[in-house]
């Protein structure tokens, strides 16, 4: 039973860690820091993480394998932002740095 609680506790903590992505404090720290840009990668990395996600492992699961459908509650427990939000950033900077170098 001890592995059921260990468990329940890691569920928890994921779910309390994606949670904490959207609260208007750590929102409102990574505005004054990085500026509104960065703010709208990150929450809508998260949505589509959250969301987006999920829905379209429960597609493909319903259309194409039920294999898929595995994958709708690991997206909600895989954390890839860390991965994801700064290649999305770096990405951002780049075609913002190339907008300028346009307009010169």
């Amino acid at each position: 039973m001890k592995w059921l609680k260990n468990s329940y506790n890691w569920i928890a903590n994921r779910i309390k860690h994606k949670l904490g992505h959207l609260s208007w404090d750590f929102i409102k720290g990574k505005l004054k820091k990085h500026g509104l840009a960065f703010v709208v990668i990150l929450v809508g990395w998260e949505i589509l993480e959250d969301v987006v996600f999920p829905l379209i492992f429960t597609w493909l699961g319903l259309n194409v394998h039920p294999a898929f459908l595995a994958g709708a509650p690991v997206s909600w427990i895989v954390c890839l932002h860390p991965i994801a939000v700064p290649i999305i950033w770096a990405v951002w900077i780049k075609i913002k740095d190339s907008d300028k170098n346009l307009s010169k």
